[in-house]
């Protein structure tokens, strides 16, 4: 009995810790259109970016990036941060910055759109 209500007292303090974190995330999108010409290269310099920042910094929770079906110089990119400290951290990085200078002459437009989450739904692993 000791162990069942340890176990639910651990869930309950996870929960609550979890939903904390989710009122606190920064949640973005950037809205990019690419020269054609360099679509290649952007997106090989885009993917790189995001797996390092993924696998480097436990802040950077979550990236999408997906490209206009009709369009696919229009590329949109779903960031995810714990906080907006995460985000300052992020953007202060050598492989953003590596990022941001590889493709600043690729990029005819950016637009950045800060969002409230609203709800979220997942599948369990």
């Amino acid at each position: 009995m000791k162990k069942l209500l340890l176990s639910i007292a651990i869930i309950i303090s996870c929960s609550a810790s979890v939903m904390a974190q989710q009122k606190e995330q920064m949640v973005r999108l950037a809205k990019i259109q690419v020269d054609t010409a360099q679509l290649e290269q952007y997106n090989a310099a885009l993917k790189l970016q995001m797996t390092t920042a993924v696998a480097l910094e436990p802040g950077v929770l979550t990236y999408y990036a997906v490209a206009d079906k009709k369009d696919a110089s229009h590329i949109t990119i779903l960031e995810i941060y714990a906080d907006v400290d995460a985000y300052k951290a992020h953007i202060e990085t050598p492989h953003f910055k590596k990022y941001k200078d590889t493709v600043q002459n690729m990029v005819k437009s950016l637009e950045l759109v800060d969002v409230d989450l609203i709800g979220k739904a997942v599948k369990p692993n």
